[in-house]
C-alpha cells in the first residue's frame, strides 16, 4: 500500500466479519469510518483501534441516513478511497411461505438497498475528489452462488449484490473506481456460532459445519484493498476449506 493516507468506510463494523475488516484496514494504515445500527459496537470496535477512527450510525436502508454519514466522511476525512460494504442481515430459517412482507423487506433494504446507497454516494464522492477514484468490495456471500434451505430474502439479495458489483465495475471504469466482490464462507463470527451446534442441510439433515478464523477474511480484503488503480479483484472466494458449499444440495 502507498504510504500516502488512505481513507476507508466499513459498513456493518460493529461485529463479526466488518470489526475484523476494520481493524484490519486501521493496522494497514487507513483512516476508518465505522457505520451500522448499533453505536455501542461500533464505539467498541473504534476503542479498540484507538485512533484515526470515526463513529457514524446509521441505518443503512435509510437514504438521509447515508447521505449523514457521507457528510461526516467529506468533512473528517476531505476523501473516501475505499468503501467495504459489509452490513447484511437475514430472517429466521423457516419456509419462505410463512415469510412475512415485513421481514422480507427488512434484508432487502439492509442487504441490497443498503450497499446500493452507500455505492451511490461513495461513487459520487470518488469521482469529485482529486486525485479521482476509489475502489468498492461489497460483501456477497457463499448465498450469492447457492442458497442454503429456507433463506429467500438473504439468498435473492446475495445473488443482487453480484449484478450490482458488476454494474459499479463497469460504470465506475471511466472514473477510475473499481469495484469487486468477495463470498465468503463460514466465518467464525457471532453470526455463525450456531454452526457448531448443528444447522439444517438441503436433504433435510442437521450438521456441524466447520468454521475458519475471521482474519483470513480481513487479510483477503486488505489484499483487495492494496491493490493499485490499475489491477482489481472482481470475485474472489475465502471459505472453511471443508465446509458444504462444492457439492451442495
Amino acid at each position: 500500500m502507498s504510504t500516502q493516507a488512505k481513507f476507508a468506510l466499513v459498513t456493518g463494523a460493529g461485529s463479526g466479519i466488518g470489526r475484523a475488516a476494520a481493524l484490519a484496514l486501521h493496522s494497514a494504515g487507513y483512516s476508518v469510518a465505522l457505520t451500522g445500527r448499533r453505536a455501542a459496537e461500533l464505539e467498541k470496535t473504534a476503542e479498540t483501534a484507538g485512533s484515526r477512527m470515526i463513529v457514524a450510525p446509521a441505518d443503512i436502508s435509510k437514504p438521509e441516513e447515508v447521505k449523514a454519514v457521507f457528510a461526516k466522511i467529506a468533512a473528517e476525512f476531505g476523501r473516501l478511497d475505499l468503501l467495504f460494504n459489509n452490513a447484511g442481515c437475514g430472517t429466521p430459517a423457516i419456509p419462505m411461505e410463512e415469510l412475512t412482507f415485513e421481514q422480507w423487506n427488512t434484508v432487502v433494504g439492509v442487504n441490497l438497498t443498503g450497499s446500493f446507497l452507500c455505492a451511490q454516494e461513495a461513487m459520487r464522492m470518488m469521482k469529485a475528489q482529486s486525485p479521482q477514484g476509489g475502489r468498492i468490495i461489497n460483501n456477497g456471500s457463499i448465498s450469492a452462488h447457492v442458497p442454503r434451505p429456507h433463506s429467500a430474502p438473504y439468498t435473492a439479495t446475495k445473488h443482487a449484490i453480484t449484478g450490482l458489483t458488476k454494474s459499479i465495475s463497469l460504470d465506475g471504469r471511466p472514473f477510475g473506481i473499481t469495484c469487486g466482490q468477495i463470498d465468503i464462507g463460514n466465518a467464525a463470527t457471532e453470526m455463525t456460532a450456531r454452526m457448531s451446534n448443528g444447522v439444517p442441510q438441503a436433504n433435510g439433515s442437521m450438521m456441524v459445519e466447520p468454521r475458519m478464523d475471521v482474519q483470513h477474511v480481513a487479510d483477503a480484503i486488505l489484499y483487495m484493498a492494496g491493490l493499485p488503480p490499475e489491477a482489481n479483484v472482481q470475485f474472489i472466494t475465502v471459505m472453511a476449506s471443508t465446509m458444504p458449499f462444492i457439492g451442495r444440495g
